[in-house]
């Protein structure tokens, strides 16, 4: 078990049942992206102590950006950065900022603002490709890194699993960091979740068995159910987003075995 996190008492006493985490920041894999529907100040600051470590980016969902007093907004950009972690404005108000004809002044603004990335997603503002690059690789031009995201938010409104695939080579040649597999906040009802928020195998699959690499991706996995199974799937190091601030612990004991569902199945495989 490395020891590259704060001393704690138990480091050196136990082993983790499920190896490989990547401990380590920077990490390059095994992200986990935080979403903070309106965490104040107080609040935000004891996750970070006690959390930091295991977050690598924090999402101020939808457009609740706009809502914060610039002071206030800055200084919690400021806090988050202070902890090593990367901070972006949710996708939605980028979309807004595109169909109101302001996307250069949105990106002047994050920038000026000290966000570190930018989502850049078209789930409920539909994009032309052309915007869509544009709007990457204006931001990579300014210094913002790319997290676009791929998947409608209303599932009438879904896409082929092969358009989202080439979607999904197109974000990153044009520049994005990684790409963001659609979950919602509920994960219900888009991409690989059915109205029950239960994977759908054939879908994860194909997607899956079609990405040529993996640690490119961020799943979308807001329910535990849906962190274990991927968990389980591509092992402790799947980036995982829309985790809520208060799961981000229980997140890591069930990365690294130290809770009883992914224990269970590291046990069988032992046994086996």
């Amino acid at each position: 078990m490395e020891k590259d996190l704060n001393s704690c008492g138990w480091h050196g006493i136990l082993e983790f049942p499920l190896a490989g985490r990547q401990q380590k920041k920077p990490r390059k894999q095994g992200l986990t992206m935080v979403i903070d529907k309106g965490l104040g100040l107080a609040q935000l600051h004891d996750l970070l102590r006690v959390a930091a470590p295991y977050i690598d980016f924090l999402k101020l969902g939808f457009g609740t950006s706009l809502f914060y007093p610039a002071d206030l907004l800055r200084e919690k950009i400021r806090l988050v950065r202070s902890f090593g972690i990367d901070i972006f404005p949710g996708g939605t108000f980028l979309e807004v900022a595109c169909w109101q004809g302001k996307l250069e002044l949105y990106l002047q603004t994050a920038k000026e603002l000290g966000y570190t990335f930018i989502e850049v997603s078209d789930g409920t503002v539909p994009l032309t490709q052309e915007m869509r690059t544009y709007a990457i690789r204006r931001a990579r031009e300014l210094g913002l890194g790319v997290l676009s995201e791929v998947g409608k938010k209303d599932p009438r409104d879904a896409l082929e699993n092969t358009a989202i695939l080439n979607q999904i080579k197109r974000d990153l040649e044009d520049g994005a960091y990684k790409v963001i597999v659609e979950g919602r906040e509920s994960g219900q009802g888009v991409v690989i979740y059915d109205s029950r928020g239960l994977i759908k195998e054939e879908d994860l699959e194909f997607l899956a068995g079609r990405i040529p690499r993996l640690e490119d991706i961020i799943w979308e996995a807001p329910q535990k159910h849906q962190q274990q199974e991927l968990i389980l799937r591509f092992g402790p190091n799947v980036n995982l987003g829309n985790v809520q601030p208060q799961d981000v612990l229980a997140l890591e004991a069930l990365r690294v075995g130290l809770r009883g569902d992914t224990l269970r199945a590291t046990l069988k495989s032992v046994v086996s």
